[in-house]
């Protein structure tokens, strides 16, 4: 134990752990960190040797009794129905299913999906009905055959302090200097301060700002490998992580369906992973963003007010160097093309990722630090009970340049350093015009940015400065791009000129991109061709009428290509289709519905449909009910109707469209084999003989 370690615990004994000890158990679980902790905390709160290998053993040996592995989860479920009941550390979520009109629990790793549980659980911890948590969960088996489900909750107590005390935690940080602090904070993520620089430093500090500033809008994008994820996916059970995929407005906004507020307003922060992959196929969602993002509230019907912060993480592909001296490229260059200006002058923070170091074992300490849940606590108190930035607003000076929404991410910054380094009194001077000038830089990294991007002058104030206890006025600069042209004076395109000039330090940089060697070039040839005249908008065609037969054994023929091209604009759409009663025809229906979905407008599927004396009408509704469950999901509304003396099949777009196929849904031949081309992607799949007919109302 060094003299930090001394001071730490003897200052928040019972609050530390040796992060060493996680370290080693980290390297062969899977299990998050925090749930690690918490069972380091209970076992190995000690600093003698022997009592530490000890209660290492006990924390293994309850991973092992209790801590189940997906690949386990029939062993485990059969040892419940054996023994009676057993405690399992576990994700548990709760959803309510609406044709049961009651809530079930969903255990991760048990693989249960339909397991009991009581009203005082989830009325208690709200965000087990959304992202779940992890939890001690005793599970019990139920004897009553009666009865719908097998298994029940007894008991559930999440992994994370049950009450929290910031006067001691505030008392605490008053006995230690401030770069006392930032090392304890430190090395409560796992890092060894002596290894990094000052510089680094505020880096990983800044890393947290999203936990415990509320609407906090926070970018990072570089390397692989540098750990940009890890804070936010374990180092706080408040947070939580998308990695990639499709973000919907349901999701993570509000789902009119449900009526239901979604990730925003249960999360302290919200955060996306590999930022770059996220697809947005509504631009409602942006612009539901934009206006979150803004003032940490957006209107979908009804008025939500949210306290989330919403934190983005990716890859550079190319050398910052090459980025910044290019006329071309940005540091932006990575975000989905969604991602508009309006969305990027939101960002309060551009941490520059490059400068991180890459994950190493030498980075990691082996002294003291803060039990992960327990600072996690701290930080999730201070976002929701405290406010610094009215304090930063008074003894703040920022120069000329500074515009709206500069001097707001600014502020905001300093506010969220406060909030970490300085939880109990304000810092010095020389302290706070360290943050100051670290909070401009991660902003004039946003500005110079959109500047590039902008063809006039919108942006065009990016020297942005503060003034300092001096009175003299301080300009800052990003250290990537002080000395680089492209960056700093982005060339401007007249609109009226019929030529596009560019210097010869413009072609350098493509050229470095582009990987080629510059042409030598005359400098009074450094012309291009003069852009093609701006059109308006290109007409999109109406589709057309068709009337046409597909041939048996003919291939090409899915939902989507089928209906795609006539789903513009659509809102809703009819199915009229006796036949979606067995197992196979409700699979084709699920993938019409996937079909649908691709037309993000779309809110609502009707599905008329009717059954005979064979047929299983309690597997039909259940199976047609999950997939309602699983539609609500996406914000998207599945009504079902009966009429048992319809024959006929026919698709009712909203729009107009009425798409009638002979053989209804079911028009495709089973396949010779579930493992051959075409079992899966119904393009490849051979069809049955029906005639299409497509036209207008």
């Amino acid at each position: 134990m060094d003299e930090l370690d001394k001071k730490v615990t003897g200052i928040f004994d019972g609050k530390v752990v040796r992060k060493d000890l996680l370290h080693r158990i980290k390297k062969g679980t899977n299990v998050p960190t925090f749930v690690l902790e918490f069972l380091l905390a209970r076992y190995c709160a000690s600093d003698d040797e022997a009592e530490i290998q000890g209660g290492m053993e006990a924390v293994l040996e309850t991973l092992n009794d209790n801590y189940v592995r997906a690949n386990e989860a029939n062993k485990a479920q059969s040892f419940v129905a054996t023994k009676g009941k057993h405690r399992f550390i576990d994700k548990v979520h709760v959803n309510y299913v609406e044709k049961d009109r009651r809530h079930w629990a969903a255990l991760e790793n048990f693989d249960s999906r339909r397991v009991a549980i009581s009203e005082k659980f989830y009325r208690d911890n709200d965000r087990l009905l959304q992202g779940g948590l992890w939890c001690e969960v005793t599970i019990a088996y139920n004897e009553i055959e009666d009865d719908d489900y097998a298994f029940y909750i007894e008991d559930l107590r999440p992994i994370q302090l049950s009450r929290f005390n910031f006067d001691l935690y505030r008392e605490g940080r008053e006995q230690c200097t401030r770069d006392e602090w930032l090392d304890i904070v430190l090395r409560s993520v796992g890092l060894e301060p002596s290894k990094l620089t000052p510089r680094v430093k505020l880096h990983f500090i800044a890393r947290l700002l999203p936990l415990v500033e509320p609407n906090f809008n926070f970018i990072e994008l570089g390397p692989r490998g540098t750990g940009k994820s890890y804070f936010f996916s374990e180092f706080s059970p408040y947070s939580t992580l998308i990695s990639g995929g499709q973000a919907t407005k349901a999701t993570l906004f509000y789902n009119n369906q449900r009526k239901k507020i979604g990730l925003v307003g249960y999360w302290d922060t919200v955060a996306f992973d590999e930022v770059g992959g996220i697809k947005v196929k509504d631009p409602d969602t942006i612009q539901i963003m934009k206006d979150f993002m803004a003032n940490g509230r957006f209107s979908r019907g009804v008025e939500v007010i949210a306290d989330a912060s919403m934190a983005f993480v990716g890859n550079l592909d190319l050398s910052v160097s090459q980025i910044v001296n290019s006329e071309v490229y940005d540091l932006f260059q990575p975000l989905p093309k969604e991602f508009d200006l309006a969305v990027m002058d939101r960002f309060a923070c551009y941490l520059p990722g490059w400068e991180m170091p890459k994950n190493s074992s030498e980075f990691l300490t082996s002294n003291y630090g803060f039990i992960t849940d327990y600072l996690a606590e701290a930080f999730h108190f201070q976002l929701k009970q405290t406010n610094r930035f009215e304090e930063v607003n008074k003894r703040i000076r920022l120069g000329s340049s500074v515009e709206g929404r500069d001097e707001k991410g600014i502020k905001k910054t300093v506010a969220a350093f406060l909030k970490i380094l300085h939880p109990s009194s304000p810092p010095t001077d020389e302290e706070f015009e360290e943050y100051v000038a670290y909070a401009v830089e991660c902003r004039r990294r946003v500005k110079e940015q959109m500047n590039k991007r902008k063809s006039d002058d919108e942006f065009a104030k990016i020297n942005l400065s503060y003034i300092n206890a001096d009175g003299k006025e301080i300009v800052v600069y990003c250290p990537e791009s002080e000395s680089a042209a492209a960056t700093q004076e982005p060339s401007r395109r007249d609109i009226h000129s019929d030529e596009v000039p560019q210097s010869s330090a413009q072609e350098a940089a493509k050229s470095v991109l582009e990987n080629k060697p510059k042409p030598e070039v005359p400098a009074s040839s450094l012309t291009v061709a003069a852009p093609a005249p701006a059109t308006s908008e290109p007409t999109v065609e109406e589709p057309q009428e068709q009337h046409f037969t597909i041939h048996y054994g003919a291939t090409g023929y899915s939902y989507e290509s089928i209906l795609g091209p006539y789903m513009a604009g659509a809102k809703s759409i009819e199915i009229e289709d006796p036949y979606i009663r067995v197992t196979h025809q409700i699979h084709n229906f699920v993938r019409f519905c996937e079909a649908v979905i691709k037309t993000p407008t779309v809110r609502k599927i009707c599905l008329i449909t009717s059954y005979d004396n064979d047929t299983d009408v309690k597997e039909m509704s259940d199976r047609l009910g999950e997939l309602k469950q699983s539609l609500l999901e996406l914000d998207l509304a599945l009504e079902l109707k009966v009429n048992e003396h319809m024959h006929d099949r026919e698709i009712r777009i909203d729009n107009g469209w009425t798409i009638k196929i002979g053989r209804g849904l079911d028009f495709y031949q089973k396949p010779d084999s579930w493992f051959g081309i075409g079992s899966n992607d119904l393009n490849l799949r051979k069809c049955l003989e029906t005639k299409v007919d497509i036209f207008k109302r």
